[in-house]
């Protein structure tokens, strides 16, 4: 009896053991399939990863227009096209974004259309120096320069600005190099007959409210929100750009137009104000797909209404614009592509 006691508690034992081992052997097999399970989510997740395509957007300052209108149209690209993620930066605008888009710090640049085509022909700001590796996608908006002056100076027209205390716009921006050239056409030396001063628009408008400058160049979209801020506690003119000074500007930069700001735009600018533009164009690196700036391109222009919603000046975002004062810089193929889709060039 005691026998049969014995050898009914080893097999007891012996079935403990087995059932055990198996348990075992069963957990460690699902942390093997979760552990595989898992791999392979870490590997689908860096196949994920490196499936995204990202970029760097050269913009502006942060109280100008295309640092929020670049985000605008990042945030738009980044939603409609796969694998697409744009970040903006903010920058010294126009100069600067060229020479960095040549360079190769950045993929994509917003810029002025005088200092691009600058840039590709060696002159102004790139004098003996031309940036290649760069290409056109288009036209965003319409690029306004606005000398703006409180009313009580008496200043009306760039001539008046000798001898006054000027901000002509930040160091490397499109504003300053413009700001530049109209000065010497209306025959002011920016060094020597002005007092010379370099802020960006945001630190010159609360200048030109505090009384501490009598006026400030700024290209800008019209009518501009810091100007508009400015007339809530300073009545301002636009100073006119009209004239020799005008003539000899378009002379000097074919990239310039006339441009009138209609009398009213802003508090106590009670005339037309006459001035001139150039375009915001995005620019892209050569190196870029021909696919993805293709869908660039379609999706900047065919989603202007929600580039609109983050940002008003997205209504300025017109097709027929796209390929305006484009030329001589050369249009990225992925944009050809689509405008010749648009029936805009052959």
């Amino acid at each position: 009896m005691k026998r049969k006691s014995i050898l009914l508690l080893i097999a007891v034992l012996l079935m403990s053991v087995a059932l055990v081992v198996a348990g075992c052997g069963g957990n460690q097999d699902e942390a093997s399939n979760s552990g595989s399970d898992s791999s392979a989510d870490q590997s689908q997740g860096s196949e994920d990863k490196q499936e995204v395509t990202r970029l760097l957007m050269a913009t502006g300052g942060t109280g100008g227009t295309y640092y929020p209108l670049g985000g605008a149209i990042a945030e738009t690209w980044n939603k409609y096209i796969d694998g697409l993620n744009v970040t903006v930066q903010s920058t010294g605008a126009s100069v600067e974004n060229i020479r960095l888009l040549g360079s190769g710090q950045t993929e994509l640049a917003m810029a002025m259309n005088g200092p691009a085509i600058a840039a590709v022909e060696g002159t102004g700001d790139f004098e003996g120096q031309p940036v290649k590796g760069f290409s056109a996608v288009g036209v965003i908006y319409p690029e306004v320069m606005q000398i703006v002056s409180p009313k009580d100076t008496g200043i009306k027209s760039v001539k008046d600005l000798k001898g006054k205390r000027v901000s002509i716009g930040p160091v490397g921006s499109g504003t300053a190099s413009a700001a530049i050239k109209i000065l010497k056409a209306n025959g002011i030396d920016p060094d020597k007959d002005i007092e010379k001063f370099q802020d960006t628009f945001s630190d010159a408008a609360r200048k030109l409210k505090d009384g501490l400058l009598d006026a400030a160049f700024a290209v800008l979209a019209v009518p501009a929100a810091n100007i508009v801020d400015i007339t809530t506690s300073t009545p301002v003119t636009i100073v006119n750009i009209e004239g020799e000074g005008l003539q000899k500007l378009m002379e000097m930069d074919p990239a310039f137009s006339p441009y009138e700001i209609p009398a009213g735009t802003y508090d106590g600018q009670d005339e037309i104000g006459y001035t001139v533009s150039q375009w915001a164009v995005l620019y892209v690196s050569d190196d870029l797909p021909e696919d993805l700036v293709y869908q660039m391109a379609k999706v900047m222009y065919e989603h202007t209404d929600e580039i609109a919603k983050a940002h008003a000046r997205g209504n300025q975002i017109k097709l027929e614009n796209a390929i305006k004062g484009i030329k001589p810089v050369p249009f990225h193929p992925g944009a050809e592509k689509y405008y010749k889709e648009q029936g805009l060039i052959d």
